[in-house]
């Protein structure tokens, strides 16, 4: 009961800094271990051989995705707060326009829906988008070669991996209030 009453309360401003800091930090750290599953997993014929460097197209994804999800937490009115509040902050971490960054975002969100249709499921979206970003479709065997589609045994490992980089409203919101 008073776990409710003591929640601490956040700005805005103090919640985009958790948001962004959050996603870059678990992007950056945990891409490594996305980076070996790809590139040992048996469904690819020869290894993608993808860099643990090149984490930029799975931040932005995954920056993406918790982006949108936004929507489903929080009213309207924060939701416009909160979202302008990172885009700011984006900006100057990208040295960038902020019209620019709230266009990559959408682009990234737009791809995500795009490789998922008719699903509406993030997650799956996500693993499917990085799977298209990360051009996998090349090291895999014939038959999934030439259907242009991820071999679902992949996915279905890739989605159990992916879970980790969604934002955990839940756990947030027992903790934290806006």
């Amino acid at each position: 009961m008073f776990g409710t009453l003591l929640r601490k309360r956040l700005s805005s401003d103090q919640f985009s800094n958790i948001f962004i800091n959050a996603i870059f930090e678990a992007t950056e750290a945990g891409f490594e271990v996305i980076a070996d599953m790809m590139n040992s997993d048996p469904a690819f014929v020869v290894s993608p051989e993808i860099k643990k460097e090149s984490f930029d197209q799975f931040q932005l994804i995954i920056l993406a995705a918790n982006f949108h999800l936004l929507d489903k937490f929080f009213e309207p009115q924060e939701v416009e707060e909160i979202k302008s509040d990172i885009i700011s902050k984006l900006a100057i971490i990208y040295n960038a326009d902020a019209l620019k960054i709230k266009e990559v975002i959408k682009h990234y969100y737009q791809f995500i829906q795009r490789v998922n249709h008719p699903s509406k499921n993030v997650l799956y979206g996500i693993s499917k988008a990085i799977f298209f970003k990360y051009n996998l479709s090349d090291f895999q065997d014939e038959y999934f070669k030439r259907m242009q589609t991820p071999n679902p045994l992949f996915l279905k490992r890739l989605d159990h991996l992916i879970e980790n980089f969604l934002w955990d409203w839940d756990v947030f919101m027992k903790k934290y209030k806006l």
